[in-house]
């Protein structure tokens, strides 16, 4: 079975581009940990709100909160779809870098994705 791609995007043939179930749940994983909570009309808790730490000022602390918050984030919306397994969470000068690694539940396929964002 194919699923709509994110972004949204039309294929060779014109129409609503498709992709594998694999790479579906890597886009779920990317619109949770991108989306600020409050973005979405009709689910105003969805996301991670990582992009708002961006500007926090780097510490340990911080870094443990971001982790410890993004999986939380992946575990609420995602957990019928991933088991999560890690997350890392890097911010190198404009650039935020979070690495997951989960299980995808319907194929037992374990995998490690590493996610940036310009900022």
């Amino acid at each position: 079975m194919r699923h709509i791609d994110y972004p949204l995007g039309i294929d060779r043939h014109g129409r609503t581009a498709t992709t594998p179930y694999e790479d579906h749940v890597r886009d779920l994983i990317e619109q949770v940990l991108f989306t600020t909570p409050g973005e979405r009309v009709n689910r105003p808790t969805f996301g991670s709100g990582v992009l708002q730490l961006v500007f926090a000022p780097l510490s340990d602390a911080l870094g443990a909160a971001t982790q410890v918050s993004v999986q939380g984030a992946l575990q609420q919306w995602l957990a019928d779809e991933i088991v999560v397994e890690g997350v890392g969470v890097e911010r190198n000068d404009a650039t935020l870098e979070i690495t997951v690694s989960y299980v995808i539940r319907r194929t037992l396929e374990r995998r490690v994705d590493r996610f940036e964002r310009a900022v």
